[in-house]
């Protein structure tokens, strides 16, 4: 209960510290050298003139299998039951895999008219944009087990955590709106390396992702439950008592960043629900992304609210693909592939599309990836699934400054390892940053007495796939 001297512990809970946002807004009194003295997410301009102002980030969790999406091998139909013998991290002393055989992609791969590019029957919709898009048929990857693989693909390291890709962007620009997170995820549920995908680590707390769960409150306990003049009221006392506590203190960056983080979260009361209301949306809008009217889950929901947080400003927004209908990790029936492409194919085209009409694919760069690809090959021939297989993969770039309509790279004949301008995970993260104005190895972070980048000690900017 409030009261005319409440005790700092009081007025915090009645504030609105319950909300999920509260992690990912630990905001702009925690500066980018992790002092009170300035402002974390204030907008700022990179080194150099980008092509991007901002990224939407599609990770279809589980392992996407290359060789039956966008990575035709008519090799792998032509000698199917061929057996092979490969060192390769999956089988190795593992019983029933001691002889293991070529199996063939379960889907038809058909050419784009406009392009070529030929992209299996499971994505129809997104083959109709591949003039827009530059696919990627070499990427390579360290690590076969699913948290490893998807931890390096988020953060750039396999084993220990790190910042994210999208706390990066955050720490390099900051955001166009206070009112709004510069990160934000959207998931319906965790996917493998949990919250490490999207945390801040030893980057300031205001550039951790903020978690949006598909539903009928996405974010909970935003809505004031005071009118507005209490409420302001409420906060200029917490800030009086805050203002004293960090004062006896010192300069203690994360008490100055829940400060801010209370004034940031009253000014979302006013920006989230509005961003999330999709009712002003037109019925040719929610079509192009399969949505009905009232819609509040499913990719498509996914996809149209980040086209609509881009557009107020949020500077990296990812989407995880982890629906009731389970992930892409198909071990056992290649057939759930059909089920999850269905699933995402018209809503990312969709995106696509919706970005190009409003002018905004021009500086927005999309990326579609997963995590690994699948084996070209099991125990037997007619297997009904594929297993986790790094050594190869697709993943695609799409809108501002890439070469749009490209293939580049190319694994071997049948999908096995990335043969032709191979293309690491560091490359692929060295590019996204080039494309939002940075160098990779200059964009770093002094942490335990040395300096940190996304890519490591590794990486090179694909300059293949830029225009």
């Amino acid at each position: 209960m409030w009261t005319s001297r409440p005790s700092r512990r009081q007025a915090i809970r009645s504030m609105v510290a319950g909300s999920p946002l509260m992690a990912g807004i630990l905001q702009p009194l925690l500066a980018r050298g992790g002092t009170a003295t300035g402002d974390a997410l204030a907008p700022r301009s990179p080194p150099s003139t980008p092509k991007a102002k901002r990224v939407i980030f599609l990770f279809m969790t589980g392992g996407v299998s290359h060789v039956d999406t966008f990575d035709p091998k008519p090799r792998l139909t032509s000698d199917v039951g061929k057996e092979v013998k490969l060192d390769h991290p999956e089988i190795k002393d593992r019983p029933g895999y001691e002889r293991i055989f070529l199996k063939k992609p379960q889907w038809t791969f058909r050419p784009d008219s406009v392009t070529g590019i030929e992209v299996s029957d499971l994505f129809p919709h997104v083959r109709g944009c591949m003039s827009d898009i530059a696919l990627i048929r070499s990427m390579h990857t360290d690590h076969s087990n699913h948290y490893n693989a998807t931890l390096g693909m988020h953060t750039g390291s396999f084993a220990f955590a790190r910042p994210s890709i999208g706390a990066w962007v955050s720490y390099g620009l900051g955001t166009e709106n206070n009112n709004l997170p510069s990160f934000v995820v959207i998931a319906p549920a965790q996917t493998y390396a949990g919250t490490q995908v999207y945390a801040s680590d030893f980057l300031p707390g205001a550039h951790q992702g903020t978690l949006v769960v598909p539903g009928a409150e996405p974010v909970a306990n935003v809505r004031p439950a005071l009118p507005t003049n209490q409420q302001l009221a409420q906060l200029k006392a917490l800030q009086k008592l805050d203002g004293r506590h960090l004062q006896a203190r010192g300069d203690d960056p994360a008490l100055a960043a829940r400060i801010r983080s209370f004034q940031t979260a009253f000014g979302m009361q006013m920006a989230v629900p509005e961003a999330f209301d999709l009712t002003r949306e037109t019925d040719g809008t929610l079509n192009l992304y399969g949505l009905g009217r009232g819609q509040t889950s499913g990719f498509g929901w996914q996809c149209l609210v980040a086209r609509r947080l881009v557009e107020r400003g949020v500077r990296f927004v990812e989407l995880i693909d982890t629906g009731s209908s389970g992930n892409w990790d198909s071990h056992g029936d290649m057939m759930d592939h059909e089920r999850l492409a269905r699933n995402v194919d018209r809503p990312i085209a969709g995106l696509l599309r919706d970005l190009k009409n409003r002018g905004m694919l021009d500086d927005t760069l999309v990326v579609w990836t997963t995590e690994f690809g699948r084996t070209p090959f099991n125990n037997t021939a007619d297997a009904k699934g594929r297993e986790h297989h790094n050594w190869a993969f697709s993943s695609w770039l799409a809108g501002a400054g890439v070469k749009r309509g490209t293939a580049y790279g190319a694994t071997d004949e049948y999908g096995m390892r990335a043969q032709d301008n191979k293309v690491h995970i560091h490359d692929f993260h060295a590019t996204i940053l080039h494309l939002m104005g940075f160098d990779h190895e200059r964009l770093t972070y002094r942490h335990a007495g040395r300096d940190y980048r996304l890519t490591d000690v590794a990486g090179e900017t694909v300059r293949g796939v830029l225009a």
